[in-house]
């Protein structure tokens, strides 16, 4: 089995990046898909997606997370930790996160390193996808993460600050392609809301960059997202029926298609 590496990535904050991985990684997991999420953001926002404040705090302060394996470039192996969900696995982050530019800048090949400790999983092909969250910089860090992975999901808000940065993304992107075959798979559209302009305005502007697929699926501003996070659940099982969980599982049958 081929195992997919997807990172979630755009160097503007706010735009989706957590809520999408986790409620994405949720749907692929309920369509039967063995899926292993890893948590590279110091904001610790997808280990919340799933387990309570105390539980990833704790998971935050003990060394079996993100952090330390990239700073011993240990196998992400052992580092694993289950969900409450079936098919659902996590690599937890840590606050320290905030000091992995500094560590990686002495390591040798240091833009390989998380690709390396990610190669014994992927390897096994013990996960149909690894789905990665990428903390909104544009550093040595996020290069690993492209680095680690086959596609790119680029969230983007539809807001007038939505699209600020947009081309600088593709641009970083593209520099890397002798170090990465991580293809842009799409933009997808979050936090829709129709009674505004920003939509059509957002979708004017991405129909510019004739190159960069857009996901027929969208994310509409549902409240339900925020009260399923407050609870550490996907927003699916908070609220089954709510708006955004079945975007986010036609988000996931789109993804499977392609």
């Amino acid at each position: 089995m081929n195992t997919r590496t997807i990172c979630f990535t755009n160097n503007k904050g706010g735009s989706g990046k957590s809520t999408t991985c986790a409620n994405l990684a949720y749907e692929l997991s309920a369509a039967g898909k063995k899926v292993l999420m890893v948590d590279g953001d110091m904001q610790l926002n997808l280990s919340l997606s799933f387990f309570e404040e105390d539980e990833v705090l704790a998971m935050a302060e003990n060394k079996k997370n993100l952090y330390y394996a990239i700073k011993d470039k240990d196998d992400l192996t052992d580092y694993i930790v289950k969900t409450e969900y079936d098919n659902l696995d996590l690599i937890p982050s840590s606050t320290l996160m905030s000091q992995i530019e500094y560590e990686l800048f002495t390591m040798m090949q240091r833009e390989l390193v998380l690709k390396k400790c990610l190669k014994k999983i992927k390897d096994s092909g013990r996960y149909d996808y690894i789905l990665i969250d990428a903390p909104p910089t544009l550093g040595t860090w996020v290069i690993n993460i492209l680095c680690a992975s086959d596609d790119v999901i680029v969230p983007v808000e539809a807001s007038p600050w939505g699209l600020f940065g947009l081309a600088n993304m593709f641009e970083f992107i593209a520099s890397l392609e002798e170090m990465t075959d991580a293809k842009v798979l799409g933009v997808l559209i979050t936090k829709v809301d129709e009674r505004k302009n920003y939509y059509r305005q957002t979708m004017e502007v991405l129909d510019s960059y004739e190159s960069i697929n857009v996901f027929k699926s969208v994310i509409h501003v549902d409240s339900m997202i925020e009260w399923a996070q407050d609870a550490s659940k996907p927003v699916a099982v908070f609220k089954k029926s709510t708006r955004s969980a079945l975007e986010f599982r036609e988000l996931a049958k789109e993804l499977m298609r392609l």
